[in-house]
């Protein structure tokens, strides 16, 4: 009996475990789609509600958010097929910027990219069951610790929000294949209840088309104009995810041509079903009645078909919350995979487990952190979000200018045409709601700033030192 060659048993043994494509295109919308139909379109129109106080002014505001998700879409199909790895963002600064930027942008995904939302998400599916019981509504909290904006919240909102994100990160430790067929399914089931809410609630609900001719009694002690820029990040956190193919890049299959079509698809898509929403909600509540309802959903359901009825129909939309958590959980440790196996973050969170294959480290290290900030409140949580994720987003799309440049640069006809149109539009308004954010709502942006600030301390005391020195490994 011959023995096995000890060279290829050590080689084998030796070798790490890699990621691997196979991904396509419904999957990848799927992650699209999921990402984007979430806490965002479900929770945010009750808040525009007393900030806006015109129906004009909240559908305008989803148009004009639906305009610039679009355009973002676009810029990252062609950062995406240059560059078809996972990071996303912090590929794009990396090569654009420097490894400063690159760093920074992982770091503040960790927190704002996908901890926070995750947290929101969770939050928001905690307020859907609290249409059937009130303690586990977010504004419930037993206890709070502190005031303002920094204040904390126990109850159990955070309790059942802290389940539910640790349900999905074990999920997500057992393989990309897996969850992807969990997530399709719960993305089919997601749009169904969208879909049935939006016909069933034109068609047979008890609502008034002369909801749409009445304001309401503004809530907000800025200027319409000033209130409209800081509303924009509610709006850029509800269509964020349009990006969500570009952060498993490494696992999607001929991302050349899946990527452009994922992204532009799944944003399109998700488009027209916000503005529809938003049309039905009105349809069902006029704008006073909904001003700073959380679970606005829930509302229109009970205005529209009964108590009754909209029990089943908040069950369902607590259920569709569902995806986005599944799928902002799956997207995130694929940043930070990606950082890690360029030296440039904690050496264990490019640790792939040998069968699973998913960065089982990365993965635990997000929920952990998504299941703390579960206590901070729901408003600040967006703020904080939206500023953090405009910021970065703009800078990556201003990194086509630099990329454009280059020799070999694979350009897509639809940013071409009319250039530098797109990467433009989307500048401005992200720059323009920058502005505001820092403006009015400072206390919430200055601790979006620090976080930035931190992570780039920390790479430049902990990290540069070791690259610089030609370190093998980052721990």
């Amino acid at each position: 009996m011959s023995e096995t060659n000890p060279a290829v048993r050590t080689g084998a043994a030796e070798k790490p475990a890699t990621l691997v494509r196979q991904l396509g295109i419904v999957s990848a919308t799927a992650l699209v789609v999921s990402n984007m139909i979430g806490q965002g379109i479900f929770t945010t129109t009750g808040f525009l509600a007393g900030d806006l106080g015109s129906p004009e002014l909240v559908l305008g505001i989803w148009l004009v958010g639906a305009a610039v998700a679009l355009a973002g879409a676009f810029c990252y199909s062609e950062l995406g097929i240059n560059f078809p790895s996972s990071g996303g963002e912090y590929v794009y600064l990396t090569r654009a910027y420097g490894p400063t930027w690159g760093f920074m942008t992982g770091w503040i995904s960790f927190f704002a990219g996908f901890s926070a939302p995750i947290a929101a998400a969770s939050l928001a599916f905690a307020g859907y069951l609290g249409h059937f019981w009130p303690s586990l509504h977010p504004d419930n909290p037993a206890w709070t610790i502190g005031t303002g904006a920094l204040s904390l919240r126990l109850g159990g909102a955070q309790a059942v929000a802290a389940a539910l994100i640790a349900l999905f990160t074990v999920l997500n430790f057992f393989g990309v294949g897996l969850i992807a067929r969990i997530q399709n399914v719960l993305t089919g089931l997601k749009l169904l209840v969208v879909g049935s809410f939006m016909l069933l609630g034109l068609l047979a609900g008890t609502g008034s088309w002369e909801h749409f001719t009445q304001s309401a009694v503004r809530t907000s002690p800025y200027p319409v104009l000033g209130q409209f820029a800081i509303s924009l990040f509610w709006i850029y956190v509800a269509y964020s995810g349009w990006n969500a193919p570009t952060y498993v890049a490494e696992e999607i299959r001929r991302p050349e041509r899946t990527l452009p079509i994922s992204l532009a698809l799944g944003t399109a898509l998700v488009a027209a079903v916000f503005l529809g929403l938003n049309i039905v909600y009105i349809y069902a509540v006029p704008l006073e009645a909904m001003k700073g309802e959380l679970a606005v959903g829930a509302l229109a359901a009970t205005r529209l078909f009964g108590p009754e009825v909209a029990g089943t129909f908040s069950l369902l939309m607590a259920v569709s919350l569902v995806a986005t958590v599944n799928a902002m959980v799956t997207i995130g440790p694929r940043v930070y995979y990606a950082m890690a196996q360029n030296r440039a973050f904690f050496r264990a969170a490019a640790y792939v487990h040998p069968r699973w294959r998913t960065p089982v480290i990365a993965i635990l290290a997000q929920g952990l952190c998504s299941a703390l900030m579960t206590m901070t409140s729901f408003p600040n949580l967006i703020i904080y979000i939206g500023f953090s994720l405009t910021f970065f987003a703009v800078l990556s799309v201003a990194s086509l200018f630099v990329f454009r440049r280059r020799p070999g640069w694979q350009k897509l006809r639809v940013v071409s045409f009319a250039w530098p149109l797109l990467p433009s539009l989307f500048i401005l308004v992200g720059a323009v709601t920058i502005g505001y954010g820092v403006t009015l709502e400072w206390r919430v942006s200055l601790a979006a700033i620090a976080t930035i600030t931190a992570g780039a301390l920390v790479y430049h005391f902990r990290f540069r030192p070791q690259q610089a020195g030609g370190r093998a490994e980052v721990c």
